[in-house]
């Protein structure tokens, strides 16, 4: 289509690309057009709705920019929209990714809550709808009509056809535009050769994808030639300009205090909320980087930890093999080293994990066995309570998370009452002390910026001593 790139408008130039449903083609749309706009030399910030971890890699990797999650349930309005534009500052347009349809949430009959519907709502974001056009000709008009007229504040300003087979664009596009009145801005073919895996936590990661690059290059040269770029530029500039957010530490009383915190960075630890991580700079945190597969030992001279999620089932032969940093990590943790421990971390802190190939001992600072299972457990977002005070939460503090994996584990915890919001089902869950916080459940730190100012407090006040 078009190619000449059209100068961008002063402002917060923002569009979502949002789906009728998972697997409609999100993410594959998505990254063409990151990598479309990025050949075209333009500066493109990537964000995910909801609490997904993997796609924001897939964006980072094709953009070069960290990608930022969006999610409304574990983040304030007034937070994500100043995330939203603190994390613009300097690109020449953002691209939001939705997740699941445009108006699902949290699953309950009735609402809308933490739906990509919600989050263009609160940041007044034009979105675009991507339906997956396989099989389908004049049927997609009355998708397209049911979307659009189902809330009168839709957003919906234009769709693109993912799957879709050249010949057949040429007519379905003034057809349905004259049907429905909205734009069609183009389309994508099916490309085998591009296509990216999943598993059982959703796609593969990027780090796992050898190719990547070359896939995403094959996927831009085709969005240039069949979608509307210039279009989607042009919507993007329509975006109305939102007022910038204090920092999230302001009026808490804090006094930055330096640190250094070891984070679990590798292929088994990689789920982290990279605004999180910049709280966590802002409270003093110089975050030093290690990995539990590969390095002996924790960082030297460090006051915290933070094991992240990810996915350490697939590699529990290869942790437990490497004795000397469990070792470390059970020492140091043992001995009062302020740490979170977030789903897969948790695990590797428990005496083992047991999977398909047998069972692997783990760090043992948590008695009790993780164990894989064939279903999600417990999955979806959650409230909790603290019963106790903890390293991130004092008795009585309400916070939000969420909950995505396939294991489960002989013990969980009962520092937190949890439960399911809009359901009548609670349970207990979480380790937690004045040094440590570890469970299942993934929180955002900026949905409540007092648990990492408690945290920072914590490594503030630790000697560490190796």
């Amino acid at each position: 289509m078009k190619t000449a790139a059209i100068p961008i408008q002063a402002g917060q130039p923002r569009v979502m690309l949002a789906g009728t449903g998972s697997g409609c083609g999100k993410t594959t749309v998505s990254c063409a057009v990151l990598r479309a706009l990025i050949k075209r030399g333009l500066e493109v910030q990537a964000f995910k709705c909801g609490p997904d971890y993997v796609d924001p890699m897939f964006h980072s990797r094709v953009t070069g920019r960290a990608s930022r999650n969006l999610d409304s349930f574990l983040l304030p309005p007034n937070v994500l929209r100043g995330l939203l534009c603190k994390n613009s500052k300097g690109a020449d347009c953002s691209v939001i990714e939705g997740v699941m349809g445009f108006y699902d949430g949290l699953g309950a009959v009735k609402t809308m809550t933490a739906s990509s519907y919600e989050v263009s709502v609160i940041t007044q974001t034009p979105v675009i709808l991507i339906l997956n056009a396989k099989g389908a000709s004049m049927s997609l008009a009355a998708t397209i009509k049911g979307f659009t007229s189902f809330r009168e504040n839709s957003g919906i300003a234009g769709v693109i056809l993912n799957e879709a087979v050249e010949g057949s664009y040429s007519y379905l596009k003034p057809a349905l535009e004259e049907e429905t009145g909205i734009e069609v801005l183009g389309y994508m073919p099916s490309m085998a050769d591009c296509s990216l895996e999943s598993r059982r936590l959703g796609l593969v990661p990027a780090s796992e994808v050898q190719d990547l690059d070359a896939r995403a290059d094959r996927l831009a040269a085709q969005a240039e030639k069949s979608i509307d770029l210039d279009r989607i530029l042009e919507l993007a500039s329509r975006a109305p300009h939102l007022a910038a957010e204090p920092s999230q530490l302001d009026g808490l009383g804090f006094e930055r205090a330096p640190f250094r915190l070891a984070v679990a960075r590798d292929e088994a630890f990689c789920f982290y909320y990279r605004d999180a991580l910049d709280l966590l700079e802002e409270t003093g945190a110089e975050l030093v980087f290690f990995s539990p597969l590969n390095d002996d030992t924790l960082p030297k001279d460090v006051h915290g930890l933070y094991l992240g999620g990810g996915y350490p089932e697939l590699y529990a032969a290869r942790l437990s093999s490497n004795t000397s940093m469990l070792a470390d990590i059970r020492s140091r943790v043992s001995g009062g080293l302020p740490t979170i421990a977030e789903s897969g971390g948790f695990m590797t802190l428990c005496g083992s994990i047991r999977t398909e190939d047998g069972t692997f001992g783990m760090c043992g600072v948590i008695g009790g066995e993780a164990h894989v299972t064939h279903r999600l457990v417990r999955f979806g977002y959650v409230e909790m309570t603290a019963r106790r005070e903890g390293v991130l939460a004092d008795a009585g503090r309400a916070i939000r998370a969420h909950e995505f994996h396939y294991s489960d584990s002989t013990n969980n915890g009962d520092g937190f009452s949890i439960s399911k919001p809009n359901k009548n089902t609670s349970w207990e869950g979480i380790h937690a002390s004045k040094t440590l916080h570890a469970g299942y459940p993934h929180v955002h730190l900026c949905g409540d910026p007092t648990m990492a100012v408690k945290f920072a407090r914590a490594c503030s006040g630790s000697s560490g001593s190796d």
